[in-house]
């Protein structure tokens, strides 16, 4: 009689090749490729798997190995540079990466099961408190708006788009501009406000994901101003402003025939 062996489950070709480096307790930075492989294959044989598409994740790994094994054995390419090429470094690179990962994944897991223990008291203030809100004159709040105060704090915001980088996007030669239409971000901000009758230009603004997405964004503000649907206020010299629902956004209209109005193929160059 054959003696049964539970095999530990693995997530990927990468767990697998990770859990048998530190088995072997092998420096992954020169992982002996012959050893590995062997014992890879032996796992592969012996997994018992219905599921055709978890099953060639790990048939391409094995191949991926066997062609470094015979690579290995090979006379060492040279680059450019001179310097010798090691087939195994992009393995390397790869397993590198999905251990980072994969630790990462488990300080997630702690934080969440730390915060699974942890409870909040409840709000205590009486209704009427909580759903108090302080009179606002909209003459007070609209004396001195001026379109050329709106532009400096649109200028403003600008600016500060153009001083955040994105520690991953930077790295990359380049980045596709993508394609924003002036009524789509129109019908956005009309389900915004569905759920925000009054909210900040600035932070409006300031979640915008891209300098276009913010130009249309500003473009949208100005055409729905125009049409009567929202209003503007500010409370004082270089103040964020806020905008104001003045109709009901589902009687918006004519916003999707807007798009038939836009000139076509129009490029921002920024």
């Amino acid at each position: 009689m054959g003696i049964p062996v539970k095999l530990e489950v693995f997530e990927g070709p990468l767990d697998l090749l990770l859990h048998l480096i530190e088995k072997n307790k092998i420096d992954i930075y020169d992982i002996p490729i012959v050893e590995i492989t062997d014992q890879y294959m032996e796992y592969i044989h012996a997994m018992e798997r219905e599921d055709l598409g978890i099953m060639s994740e790990f048939m391409v790994m094995a191949a991926t190995l066997l062609d470094i094994k015979c690579k290995m054995l090979l006379p060492k390419e040279v680059n450019e540079e001179g310097e010798e090429e090691d087939p195994r470094a992009e393995l390397v690179e790869k397993l590198l990466e999905y251990k980072m990962y994969k630790f990462m994944s488990y300080e997630l897991k702690d934080k969440m099961d730390d915060a699974a223990n942890v409870f909040f008291k409840e709000p205590t203030l009486p209704d009427e408190v909580l759903q108090y809100r302080e009179p606002v004159d909209p003459k007070e709040l609209l004396a001195g708006l001026t379109l050329e105060k709106l532009n400096a704090i649109y200028k403003s915001i600008i600016r500060r788009q153009e001083d955040k980088v994105d520690p991953i996007r930077s790295k990359f030669g380049t980045i596709e501009k993508e394609e924003v239409s002036l009524s789509d971000k129109m019908i956005e901000i009309k389900d915004f406000a569905r759920t925000h009758r009054k909210f900040s230009f600035r932070n409006l603004l300031e979640s915008q994901c891209s300098k276009v997405q913010v130009i249309v964004t500003f473009l949208s503000i100005l055409e729905l101003m125009k049409m009567g649907h929202i209003h503007v206020e500010q409370n004082g010299l270089f103040d964020d402003i806020s905008v104001e629902v003045q109709t009901d956004p589902d009687t918006w209209k004519n916003l999707t025939e807007f798009a038939e109005d836009e000139p076509q193929n129009t490029e921002i160059n920024m």
